[in-house]
């Protein structure tokens, strides 16, 4: 080989190498950040607060208000502010608002930072869609952050529970978590929650009607400098250095933040348990499960407290059965046998056996127990299969969920809140507050018994169920349930999205409590940024076209079924589900090819967007708004409502 052949042949294999490490890096970002392209990569990292490829994001990247939200999975403040987040992104949508995730586990939850160096790792391996998904599960599940369920929410996420556990326990992407931190620290971002919109700061769990007075305010702002000729893109970086005011760099909090005193109206009703005198001083109002590890952990800080207190303290149970607790109905089913047999004295001995036993409470131990408390086994197997006394249990789970305590044990002592399974000197801080109030006002007259009722008369309530007047849906709209049923659910979804997979389970519990006395109507909202949502919603509607409901219904739970699969909701697999449900397949294509179904979707999309939806799912319910996956009680409760309200 002579000298410039040797050379030559250099050059190619160096180049070649050189376009091999491209390909290999471009095919390893959408590896990184899967929904980049949708959720945003652009790079804002000259922002007062950075914003870059490496932040899970929500909505596109030149909307044109970006909220950071500097939170903590086991801050149960950050849990509370989440329903909020999700009203801000249905009602404005990923093209005018972008959510991004920074991570601030403060240092007195011992469990949060192991948690955010698994999402980082999570987000890191599947993008933005596995990340979000994560977070939900982290935040549904805060008093269980362990190893064993990072690693199982990963896999739920779509990661591979391998790479996943290398990358976890490598502790590849910590320093994320730590470079976060830092910024927090560095704009003064101190406790959680706390978000910068474009700048703008806001702290705490604020209701939605705060986020949305700056939200306004900084899109007015935007459309200006749109106008002037700044370029979408450039809208963040140039609103947010002119709106953040840097703030010296703050210590890190040691200790909790001050406890919330508002005093909430929780009701009381005859018929719950009550462990006291009906003219105690202090009502502890206690939503538990007979399953939560944490619910009887804190049954030996109640009884201090009942030894401590004596006749000033009674305590109302109300069921909270959490629905991943798949014992925690049957248990309370058992337990309100006992109330119905024996009154609270039945119940209590019940409640104190199902602790004892747990987590023992499959068949076997609740039948050892019934008969401990003098009840027929026979007549609990019964009514567990035939969940009497459910609707009982399910108005304790409607008011926890009214007064959003969402997780188990929670607690309102005289209206208080205090959340989770505290020790005891929490809650002597606020029995001893709330005592003196009370002998303050027995002193002035009012009757001891009257002293709830009287702490607690101005004490804050739940708001009413939101509401969307829209029109009925048209007659080419699928449908399942009663044809003249005076409750109809107006369900806008798309086949793409995971959090409408996640209802459909619910929807069906629905659909078979209730039967023909409602009427689930299924009204299209492909998202912009699930790029096949679009066409399997029109192939859809063909199948409605082709076969009626029944057909349109067949291909729904198969969509559903594919979603996350090899091949998803590309257009090959819409032809092979067709095939397989019996649809006449040249007539599915050519329903495909000439957009057909296009303006039926595109007219459902333009009802939602109207009434200010533009999330998924929703669900407008006789003119009551219901957003997202929400658990079958809160359905339950509008459809409820709405029955009484037209007579059905």
């Amino acid at each position: 080989m002579n000298k410039g052949t040797a050379i030559v042949g250099f050059l190619l294999s160096f180049f070649a190498g050189m376009f091999l490490m491209w390909g290999l890096e471009r095919n390893r970002g959408p590896e990184i950040a899967a929904e980049s392209a949708a959720s945003g990569a652009l790079d804002h990292s000259a922002a007062a607060v950075p914003v870059t490829g490496q932040d899970p994001q929500w909505g596109n990247a030149d909307a044109p208000v970006t909220i950071v939200e500097i939170s903590d999975f086991q801050c149960p403040f950050c849990a509370r502010v989440n329903p909020t987040i999700k009203q801000i992104k249905d009602t404005y949508g990923p093209d005018k608002v972008r959510v991004v995730w920074k991570h601030n586990p403060l240092p007195f939850h011992k469990e949060a930072r192991p948690a955010h160096e698994a999402a980082a790792a999570v987000f890191a391996l599947g993008g933005n869609d596995a990340f979000w998904k994560f977070h939900d599960l982290a935040f549904a599940n805060a008093r269980n952050l362990t190893e064993e369920n990072f690693e199982k929410w990963a896999a739920e996420a779509g990661v591979d529970r391998a790479k996943f556990k290398e990358a976890y326990s490598s502790k590849k992407y910590a320093a994320k978590v730590d470079e976060d931190i830092a910024l927090a620290q560095k704009i003064g971002a101190t406790g959680t929650p706390a978000f910068r919109i474009n700048g703008v700061t806001v702290s705490g769990a604020q209701p939605f009607n705060k986020f949305k007075e700056i939200i306004d305010e900084q899109l007015a702002e935007a459309k200006k400098l749109v106008a002037s000729g700044t370029k979408p893109a450039d809208v963040y970086v140039t609103l947010t250095n002119k709106n953040f005011k840097e703030k010296p760099e703050a210590k890190r909090p040691e200790r909790e933040p001050e406890d919330d005193k508002t005093v909430w109206k929780v009701p009381v009703f005859p018929d719950d348990p009550v462990r006291g005198p009906k003219d105690a001083l202090v009502t502890i109002i206690i939503f538990s499960d007979f399953q939560c590890p944490f619910c009887k952990r804190v049954e030996d800080t109640l009884k201090q407290v009942t030894d401590t207190y004596g006749k000033d303290v009674r305590i109302v149970w109300k069921d909270n059965a959490l629905p991943f607790h798949n014992r925690a109905r049957p248990t309370a089913i058992l337990a309100r046998m006992a109330y119905k047999a024996k009154g609270d004295k039945g119940f209590w001995e019940a409640h104190d056996l199902l602790f004892a036993s747990a987590p023992k409470l499959e068949d076997d131990d609740l039948k050892t127990i019934a008969e401990k408390v003098g009840l027929s086994w026979k007549e609990v197997k019964q009514a567990i299969d035939t969940n009497k006394h459910g609707d009982k249990i399910d108005q304790s789970m409607d008011i926890a969920a009214d007064f959003q305590a969402r997780g188990t044990p929670h607690f309102f002592i005289n209206g208080i809140r205090l959340s989770g399974a505290q020790p005891f000197d929490k809650f002597k801080a606020v029995i001893d507050e709330q005592l003196t109030k009370a002998k303050g006002l027995v002193e002035k007259g009012v009757a001891r018994a009257k002293i709830y009722e009287e702490v607690t008369k101005d004490g804050k309530e739940p708001p009413p169920p939101e509401r969307k007047e829209i029109a009925k849906p048209p007659a080419d709209s699928p449908y399942k349930g009663g044809a003249n049923a005076k409750v109809v659910i107006q369900e806008f979804s798309e086949f793409q999205c995971p959090f409408c997979k996640r209802v459909t389970g619910t929807l069906k519990e629905i659909e078979k409590e209730y039967g023909n006395r409602v009427k689930i109507v299924f009204r299209h909202l492909p998202l912009a940024f699930h790029k096949d949502a679009q066409l399997a919603a029109e192939a859809a509607q063909e199948a409605f076209a082709q076969k009626g409901n029944n057909g349109f219904w067949q291909f729904h739970d198969k969509l559903f079924e594919a979603q996350g699969t090899p091949g998803g909701l590309e257009r090959q697999n819409l032809e092979k589900i067709a095939q397989e449900i019996g649809l006449d397949v040249n007539k599915f294509k050519a329903a495909l090819d000439s957009r057909k179904h296009k303006d039926k979707v595109d007219a459902d999309a333009k009802v939602a967007s109207q009434a200010g939806i533009n999330g998924t799912p929703a669900f407008v319910i006789n003119g009551y708004y219901l957003s997202g996956a929400q658990p079958l009680p809160a359905f339950k409760k509008i459809i409820n409502k709405a029955l009484k309200e037209s007579g059905g």
